[in-house]
């Protein structure tokens, strides 16, 4: 049975379909997490508990085969951080690559300079998305968002 409401666009796709996540991936996402660099543990502190404008972060977040550095699944937001690493053609290359794929789950990537992280940035980063989703033509609980974790959280349910 389908609540789909003829008024509203059609929602955009599960982030993930039935799809295990790589224990490789899992493994790798947790060392990130255990092991944050500078940037990513401000970022944390900022985002954690839903800080910033009440938005729930998930980091080192494994989507579609990528680690995303945070990741906002009801806004269906990763926000990356990038250093000096990104800036090496190769790995600007892939950067690309990720987004499209990410994007082409509806997942809108936001990039933000380990320089310039500190509250105020992230807060006009992000404000936009939350006043896009206060619309009533938008609900935020109408997107269908699936993540899938071994352990069965976070996924339908969880």
């Amino acid at each position: 049975m389908s609540h789909a409401r003829p008024d509203l666009p059609a929602p955009p796709p599960p982030v993930i379909q039935g799809a295990a996540i790589d224990a490789r991936k899992l493994a790798r996402a947790r060392s990130f997490r255990r092991q944050p660099t500078p940037a990513e543990a401000t970022a944390w502190s900022l985002l954690r508990g839903r800080r910033l404008l009440g938005l729930k972060f998930r980091r080192q977040q494994v989507i579609a085969g990528f680690i995303v550095d945070f990741y906002c699944a009801s806004r269906r937001l990763a926000l990356e951080l990038d250093g000096a690493p990104h800036d090496h053609p190769d790995q600007a290359e892939h950067d690309v690559r990720r987004t499209q794929a990410l994007q082409k789950r509806a997942i809108q990537v936001l990039r933000l300079r380990n320089d310039q992280l500190d509250e105020p940035t992230l807060l006009e980063l992000l404000a936009p998305y939350v006043q896009r989703f206060s619309s009533p033509l938008a609900p935020v609980h109408d997107l269908p968002v699936e993540i899938l974790d071994p352990r069965g959280r976070g996924g339908p349910g969880g």
